[in-house]
């Protein structure tokens, strides 16, 4: 009865486990992506700075390009910059929780092979 339990929850950690881990990386990608999208609007933003005010600047519009005032263009690389800082933040703590689950997840694994041994035994079996 007590084996039974003990493998019951096993497959629950395990499926806890692959959905955190899933999760984890989905965070970590998206982490990457604002990463790429800051960095595009930074250096954007530098090159529109070394510019001249009279100088004609364009926005991408699909495959168009529309002539746009240069500060129009400033404050929309700056506003790009500042929503991928918040955004950035904001997947931080994500991704601190989402750590501190997998630390729980493990040791709670780590425990019910502790209590049984025989669980263990099991496992590295299926796994030869």
């Amino acid at each position: 009865m007590a084996d039974e339990a003990n493998r019951t929850a096993f497959v629950e950690i395990q499926g806890r486990m692959i959905e955190t881990t899933g999760k984890l990386k989905q965070v970590q990608n998206q982490m990457r992506n604002k990463e790429g999208e800051k960095k595009r609007a930074f250096l954007t933003l530098e090159e529109l700075r070394q510019l001249s005010d009279d100088t004609n600047t364009y926005k991408s519009v699909g495959r168009t390009f529309v002539l746009e005032p240069k500060p129009v263009l400033v404050n929309e690389q700056e506003q790009k910059l500042k929503d991928s800082e918040t955004a950035i933040t904001s997947l931080q703590a994500s991704k601190e929780y989402l750590e501190k689950q997998m630390v729980e997840i493990e040791n709670n694994l780590k425990e019910l092979l502790q209590q049984d041994p025989g669980l263990a035994r099991q496992i590295m079996s299926m796994t030869t």
